[in-house]
């Protein structure tokens, strides 16, 4: 099936609470980023994301910290197109030691993780 792999920093504007906490919304609308392209890559067209089935928030994110986004179609229907993603942590800030100080993790944390459906209506599939 379709994977696609997102890679990026949460900066200072993700922050939403005390201590550099970003919500976890950040998360899933990265999810509903990757649920995008995977649509277009397998049918050409943005389709609309229906529900979440499931998604459970593993461990903190915080702003500078350098995260993961996976994403796969795990099943295809006529219209429908279910998906499971997960969301790891790859580099983590070290306010403790510095500003600017970050270690790459050994170990990928993972942080957040959804199962969805989303759907194309067959007039829009093109795939």
């Amino acid at each position: 099936m379709e994977k696609v792999l997102l890679r990026m920093r949460l900066s200072q504007q993700d922050a939403h609470y005390g201590g550099d906490l970003v919500d976890g919304a950040k998360a899933l609308a990265l999810f509903g980023d990757a649920a995008t392209e995977l649509l277009i890559r397998h049918d050409g067209d943005e389709g609309l994301f229906r529900a979440y089935d499931k998604v459970d928030f593993l461990a903190p994110l915080y702003a500078g910290d350098f995260i993961e986004i996976e994403a796969e179609i795990t099943h295809v229907g006529n219209t429908s197109r279910k998906m499971h993603f997960k969301c790891y942590k790859v580099i983590s800030q070290r306010k403790d030691i510095s500003a600017s100080a970050a270690d790459v993790l050994k170990k990928r944390v993972l942080t957040t993780e959804a199962t969805g459906t989303c759907i194309v209506p067959k007039e829009r599939q093109r795939g």
